[in-house]
């Protein structure tokens, strides 16, 4: 059962590095629009996001395999579940990266103002469909005794039975995911870049993440009401707590970053806010990943979901040096654009 619980924490830890790392271009892809009002002061925006973009992916890619190798029920039953909800991330994915190629082959004020839509409109997507995945994990889903279950993107917009992916939880948690990382990116934009889309993102930081809290409270109170289990279950886990006071710790170095103007450490507190909000979102769950909202006794738990005890442990033997070799190369890849973002005037237009 060890292994069970040890590759239920690497997929949480994957998925997780996921969300921090392009959860900011999330945010500055939302911002763009706002924070830069000139064709050069968006060409800052896009140097700042725009070369770790398709890199970020690779650990949601990554995230897939794990799912394959350690728990293919539960992807097998998630991929076909939520079938309409991954061909939407799909599309979100895939006109981001077109946006931003296509964006300046044409040196037209109109063209390049359309595609800096596009890739506004898809971020702000990705943001309220990667939060409306995670009230889905915390709702549940219409699962029947087969382990399988199919939904449309609402029903009657409630919370018990048999649900949809929209409702006004999973909106509730989509609308206030999309607030969390457009903080996150605002902070990432006034570490990297200077001058008006600096001041324009910092003042923005500071007002996103005075309202942060005040939506948290609200849906911790709306997951109460939706599932009231999760609350003993969070105080009964020491993982749970750990994840707890790594948000705190987050919150103390974003808010005293924020006051005392250090850009690294309001910029670090946000990933921690991040990582301790989902790793004790992660504890609190398990060993459930797919909570049946028909009959409780339906769910799906990592045991029941995992692979057999020697697929795991034949798998233990490759992720590691996986790991290591895609933290050398994202260790690389950051060293090659340190600091500020400073464009030659020769790449501000096109």
């Amino acid at each position: 059962m060890i292994m069970v619980e040890i590759w239920y924490g690497i997929l949480a830890f994957m998925l997780t590095t996921y969300v921090v790392l392009d959860g900011r271009n999330f945010g500055a892809g939302i911002l763009h629009l706002f924070v830069a009002r000139t064709p050069a002061e968006r060409r800052q925006v896009i140097a700042a996001v725009g070369p770790l973009l398709s890199w970020h992916e690779v650990w949601l890619v990554a995230s897939g395999g794990v799912m394959f190798v350690a728990f293919p029920r539960l992807l097998a039953s998630g991929f076909s579940g939520y079938y309409l909800a991954l061909f939407l991330v799909l599309w979100c994915l895939l006109l981001r990266g077109i946006s931003l190629e296509v964006g300046g082959h044409l040196n037209d004020r109109m063209w390049q103002s359309l595609w800096d839509g596009v890739f506004a409109f898809s971020n702000i997507l990705l943001g309220i469909l990667f939060g409306t995945a995670l009230g889905n994990v915390a709702r549940g889903v219409p699962m029947n005794p087969t382990g399988e279950f199919h939904m449309a993107f609402f029903t009657n917009f409630g919370v018990r039975g048999d649900v949809g992916l929209l409702d006004w939880y999973t909106v509730s948690m989509g609308v206030v995911c999309m607030v969390m990382v457009t903080a996150h990116g605002a902070t990432y934009l006034t570490l990297k870049t200077e001058g008006p889309v600096h001041d324009r993102c910092s003042r923005i930081a500071r007002w996103l993440w005075c309202a942060v809290p005040v939506f948290f409270v609200l849906i911790s109170v709306e997951s109460w009401y939706v599932r009231p289990a999760l609350l003993p279950e969070m105080l009964g886990s020491p993982l749970a707590w750990v994840g707890t006071l790594v948000t705190l710790a987050g919150a103390v170095a974003v808010f005293t970053g924020l006051r005392h103007r250090l850009e690294m450490r309001t910029f670090l507190g946000s990933g921690a806010i991040i990582v301790g909000l989902l790793g004790a979102g992660a504890a609190t769950i398990f060993p459930v990943v797919l909570y049946s909202t028909l009959k409780t006794e339906d769910s799906m738990t990592a045991y029941t979901a995992a692979s057999s005890l020697k697929s795991l442990e034949l798998a233990m033997i490759w992720w590691p040096v996986a790991l290591v070799l895609t933290f050398s190369y994202f260790w690389f890849i950051v060293r090659q654009y340190p600091g500020k973002v400073k464009l030659p005037r020769d790449e501000e237009g096109v």
